[in-house]
């Protein structure tokens, strides 16, 4: 998913288009010499220990990340289902994010929301 879903400078890939790299069924053709982009990057469904396998990304068709630059925690959606973040369980664990006191941003494309703690939900800008 994030070799489709998210914009790699590095290759000039725009988000929602599949790398170049990448192969189907098999991931990344050029792993052991990816660029420091792809290397500094960490799947927070691989990272975080307490996410069930149900909310794996290609499962949901969402990305769940901590942006670093702003220090939101996003839901990065295929824009071919730009809506699975609110897919019910992906929803819960956005809403549990957000009571946490955190930012918590869904984006698909160039549209995004921001996801409150009381369930509310609002275009982002």
């Amino acid at each position: 998913m994030c070799c489709k879903v998210l914009e790699i400078e590095h290759f000039d890939k725009r988000a929602g288009t599949l790398c170049t790299h990448c192969k189907i069924g098999t991931g990344c053709k050029i792993y052991k010499k990816r660029p420091e982009v792809c290397q500094d990057y960490e799947c927070s469904w691989m990272m975080e220990r307490d996410l069930p396998s149900t909310l794996r990304p290609d499962k949901v068709g969402t990305i769940l990340m901590e942006d670093a630059e702003s220090d939101q925690y996003q839901a990065v959606c295929d824009p071919a289902k730009p809506m699975a973040w609110r897919h019910p369980l992906v929803f819960k664990h956005l809403l549990m994010k957000a009571k946490e006191g955190r930012v918590v941003v869904a984006k698909a494309g160039l549209m995004a929301w921001r996801i409150y703690d009381n369930g509310e939900v609002a275009p982002w800008a």
